[in-house]
């Protein structure tokens, strides 16, 4: 069985711990998840709250998951919603769409994730979403887990995906320990937010640690995972079916071939944005695209 330990870049966001565990050097994808920032946990003053004005995307779905704090949304397609604890924004980017986003309170945890779009899917309409309840449930023995997408535990997460995909927020308390049933057929990761937690993976000898700024990547075959923390302890498990072909991401697009990065680069910097549109009620200018580098086609 493939196991790959991927170790996440690390910044510093005014002062906010980001870490960015996909993409990465050794795996793209996880599933149709091609990206995974963790933000968080921190403290920022009101002179240094995250203020990121507007900018594009294409090709992907921006799936925000909030633990801590709020965040103002607002998007090309009119949207204004402020993302709280418990809650999800799903924004379908498909043909294009442009969103900034703002914090409204100091203390700040979440996980963005970007989720690529199959070819008949990527070039589909914009889309917002927001999602204020979501599936929770006890797993056993001291975990309890929110259902963010897909199905687990016999319940569905009202979440849509445009491919098989699952992502679970499991916590404890303290000490716990459980065992989690997986689909065989899919690819899994396991990103530890908080604490320290060990895995036994059904097929797999070695019991693995994991903590914060790691994602351990399961290849498709595994059945089961045993979860064990001796303190409180926060990871999420992302899963799904093996994504083909591997997308090309630059910037904030997602595409497969690096030609249309220049064309998607030049459209944003049309003074009506384009395809992207143009974000209303932001107060400060939106963010230009960088030179579109040399890029190759993923292999």
């Amino acid at each position: 069985m493939l196991i790959e330990r991927l170790h996440s870049h690390e910044s510093d966001v005014g002062g906010l711990p980001v870490r960015r565990a996909l993409p990465n050097r050794g795996r793209r994808t996880v599933g149709a998840w091609c990206f995974a920032d963790h933000a968080g946990p921190g403290d920022l003053p009101p002179e240094r709250r995250m203020k990121v004005g507007p900018h594009p995307h294409t090709g992907l779905a921006t799936f925000s998951w909030m633990i801590e704090g709020e965040v103002m949304h607002r998007d090309s397609l009119g949207s204004a919603q402020v993302l709280r604890p418990g809650q999800v924004n799903l924004m379908t980017a498909g043909h294009g769409i442009s969103h900034s986003e703002e914090s409204l309170t100091e203390r700040i945890h979440l996980a963005q994730l970007w989720i690529a779009l199959p070819d008949a899917e990527r070039d589909r309409a914009p889309n917002f979403q927001h999602f204020a309840a979501l599936p929770r449930l006890a797993v056993e023995q001291g975990w309890d887990a929110t259902l963010l997408i897909g199905e687990f535990g016999g319940q569905r997460s009202p979440v849509p995906s445009f491919t098989p995909l699952l992502g679970v927020d499991l916590v404890a308390s303290g000490p716990a320990c459980a065992r989690l049933d997986l689909t065989p057929g899919h690819e899994h990761g396991f990103m530890v937010l908080e604490g320290e937690v060990e895995l036994a993976l059904e097929g797999h000898d070695a019991v693995e640690r994991v903590v914060p700024g790691e994602l351990l990547y399961v290849a498709p075959g595994c059945p089961a995972a045993e979860l064990r923390c001796a303190a409180a302890s926060r990871l999420l498990l992302l899963g799904g079916e093996p994504f083909q072909p591997t997308p090309l991401l630059w910037w904030n697009f997602v595409g497969r071939e690096p030609a249309e990065m220049p064309v998607w680069a030049e459209d944003w910097a049309r003074e009506d944005g384009g395809r992207f549109g143009q974000v209303a009620g932001f107060d400060g200018p939106r963010i230009p695209a960088p030179p579109v580098p040399q890029l190759r086609r993923p292999g």
